[in-house]
């Protein structure tokens, strides 16, 4: 798995859908531990696990977390999974894009959590007015961030971000959209309208789907999971 470069800020969308009173908190991805910090000011009890495959990040994050792991969650074995599954949430702040297999850890996951936990994720969406605009012309560049960030493994959209986490055993209870305003949708979103009429699909649904910048969801495990 490979990630973008460390950064001290963190999303307060993320944050919001995590629970406020839970004990224990696996986090994949925790970079430097600023989301852990957000937490435990509210929830100072709550023990964090931070799991990060970058070494200067994990000597940061030590700061911020009860534990701290230099992992790749993709290679761990089943014993660590099994220890780390003994918590209340994990967490994905735009990580499941980075891995190989998302539907392998999350389904992982999903075989020995409680059926009382939380996943929390952040994914930015593929469906963007700016992502299609750029597409239709060729212009697939890999950058150092944003939705062309050049570690980025997968990419989903909202309706495949959806499947990705019905398929490994969970349902999407709460899902938020995270908009910005970049110049330039006004242009974009009404050839976007034509494009799906002329593909027989909803022009009003392809235009909402192509707003978000990002979804942020918190999923449970579902009653009966059939694991693709």
């Amino acid at each position: 798995m490979q990630q973008t470069p460390a950064y001290d800020q963190y999303n307060e969308t993320l944050l919001d859908l995590i629970p406020e009173n839970l004990r224990a908190i696996t986090e994949i991805g925790c970079m430097r531990g600023t989301l852990a910090e957000a937490y435990r000011a509210k929830n100072p009890d709550c023990h964090w696990v931070g799991i990060d495959i970058d070494p200067d990040n994990i000597r940061l994050a030590r700061s911020h977390c009860q534990a701290v792991y230099c992992r790749d969650i993709e290679q761990i074995s089943e014993t660590e999974l099994i220890r780390w599954s003994r918590t209340d949430a994990w967490v994905f702040g735009d990580t499941l894009e980075h891995l190989q297999d998302p539907w392998k850890v999350l389904a992982r996951i999903r075989q020995h959590m409680p059926d009382t936990g939380y996943v929390i994720a952040s994914i930015p969406n593929a469906q963007h007015w700016s992502f299609q605009a750029r597409l239709n012309i060729g212009l697939f560049r890999y950058e150092n961030d944003g939705l062309f960030d050049r570690t980025h493994l997968r990419f989903f959209t909202r309706t495949t971000l959806f499947e990705l986490f019905e398929s490994t055993g969970f349902r999407i209870e709460q899902a938020v959209s995270r908009v910005f305003n970049f110049p330039g949708a006004e242009t974009y979103i009404p050839h976007i309208r034509a494009m799906a009429a002329a593909s027989q699909y909803d022009p009003n649904l392809a235009e909402a789907d192509a707003i978000p910048y990002q979804y942020v969801v918190r999923a449970v495990p579902a009653a009966s999971s059939q694991l693709a």
